[in-house]
């Protein structure tokens, strides 16, 4: 019986993200108000969700979210959105389906207006992914496939661009190896954005001769040595590490082998589990901590 459940359970979610999947139905948005952003800065909020990932940039008027933490960090997550002022995101970018990255999405898709929903095209049978798919279905949002070359479709304004490097390949073994590397240059700074990418997918984007250079790069999978291999972080060559992790997980996160990296490259490291929610601003040639 159990089994029957399951097979029935896997067919309803392929039926439900083949309706939403491969298309997408964006409308446009008013400007958001009372955001704190200025349109002279870029502004990247490595949001503290413990261990998980939620990364808000404000540039231009215009919101990203990328990612939505755990449903046990949704509620800090939501009041923080709130804090900002933020009442609509243009662009959300789910990067894989593993609940410390899509936890609290069914609550983001709920309570804001998005423009545009933008996932890899994976699919998964856990609630988590369920809800997501349920909520997105309540708002009459579809999703667009996000994957490598696909950059200009998400517009953030003047002096500003998009970059995304992979998924490269149509499948992959891992979830994590489905996330969006991206790279999103403001003036003459970029930052680079990773989900839980690892090493194989570090080197198909090397191997396509991406430009992956970046002055701020956010860490793959929480610090873990499954990403940011050598070639990669010698590539990116950042001044700037984010590792977004939580206090004392049970994952050894962040792994000392990738710290010690960071030290010999002389890269300043922020931590979500020690220094709390990190926000860098940029003003198109400097980068500063707020």
């Amino acid at each position: 019986m159990k089994k029957k459940l399951s097979v029935l359970l896997s067919i309803l979610i392929l039926f439900v993200t083949t309706l939403f999947y491969g298309c997408s139905n964006s409308y446009s948005l008013e400007k958001p108000t009372n955001t704190t952003a200025s349109r002279d800065n870029l502004l990247v909020h490595y949001i503290d969700v413990g261990q998980g990932d939620s990364i808000l940039i404000q540039v231009n008027d215009k919101n990203l979210l990328i990612d939505a933490g755990s449903k046990d960090s949704q509620d800090k997550l939501m009041d923080y959105l709130k804090s900002r002022g933020i009442q609509n995101l243009d662009y959300v970018v789910a990067t894989h389906p593993h609940e410390d990255h899509i936890g609290g999405m069914a609550q983001i898709i709920k309570n804001f207006n998005i423009g545009k929903f933008y996932a890899p095209k994976v699919t998964s049978t856990t609630k988590t992914f369920q809800n997501m798919m349920s909520q997105l279905k309540n708002k009459s949002l579809k999703v667009t496939v996000i994957k490598a070359g696909m950059g200009n479709d998400i517009n953030l304004g003047e002096n500003t661009k998009v970059e995304v490097y992979s998924p490269v390949s149509e499948k992959y073994n891992d979830l994590n190896d489905y996330s969006p590397i991206m790279k999103i240059t403001y003036g003459k700074t970029s930052f680079l954005f990773t989900g839980d990418a690892e090493k194989l997918v570090e080197k198909e984007v090397l191997q396509k001769g991406h430009d992956v250079k970046a002055d701020v790069l956010k860490l793959g999978h929480h610090g873990s040595t499954t990403s940011t291999g050598k070639e990669f972080l010698s590539k990116v060559n950042p001044k700037i590490g984010v590792i977004s992790v939580g206090a004392n997980n049970d994952y050894g996160h962040p792994h000392k082998e990738t710290l010690q990296s960071l030290q010999q490259a002389n890269i300043k490291i922020y931590r979500t589990d020690k220094d709390g929610t990190v926000v860098l601003s940029s003003n198109g040639v400097n980068i500063t901590n707020k």
